[in-house]
């Protein structure tokens, strides 16, 4: 098997993963909530998120790898710090979810066909390209009509007035104001 190249400090990344053989993920609503949760306790403290979609057998984040302070919680001495692997926070993130789906709807095996997929984001056109691609894809999957109403993406988090983890300014000055998203 290939090696995947390491998520690295202050990247941007395009993270997704999908059910194995397609397999739905999300068998009730309960548990997207139940995966976000997840993220925020394994992931959020070490990946600045810009926008994500939730969809019934695939997910999508766009991330950026906080710098190496953020990444430095294990002291081994005065001097040095061991950084925390983002890759096994992932990890950590869909052990959890496939555990918990397999216990409450008693089946085995691989919930995940992968562990996840990255892509760096290298560019300002493709950041833009990424943060619409990520909310139109239950659109583009023919789930609904019209992406906004998905209920399971940062969209709805980007445009409100609440409280959110997401990097909701950046994004919104990114497209030059709410009214422009």
């Amino acid at each position: 098997m290939r090696q995947k190249s390491l998520l690295e400090p202050n990247k941007f990344y395009h993270i997704y993963t999908r059910g194995n053989n397609k397999e739905t993920l999300f068998k009730e609503q309960g548990n997207y909530n139940f995966f976000l949760q997840l993220y925020k306790k394994h992931v959020m403290a070490y990946a600045d998120t810009f926008a994500y979609c939730l969809l019934p057998n695939h997910v999508h984040f766009l991330v950026r790898v906080k710098d190496e302070e953020a990444l430095k919680p294990y002291w081994i001495s005065e001097d040095e710090a061991k950084l925390v692997s983002i890759e096994r926070q992932l990890g950590h993130l869909l052990n959890a979810y496939a555990k918990s789906i397999n216990h409450r709807y008693n089946r085995i095996g691989r919930l995940f066909q992968h562990r996840f997929g990255r892509k760096e984001v290298t560019s300002d056109a493709y950041f833009t390209r990424l943060v619409f691609y990520i909310h139109f894809n239950p659109q583009h999957h023919g789930l609904i009509n019209d992406f906004k109403s998905w209920p399971h993406s940062a969209y709805h988090s980007t445009l409100s007035e609440g409280r959110t983890a997401l990097q909701r300014e950046e994004v919104l000055e990114w497209f030059g104001g709410k009214g422009k998203v």
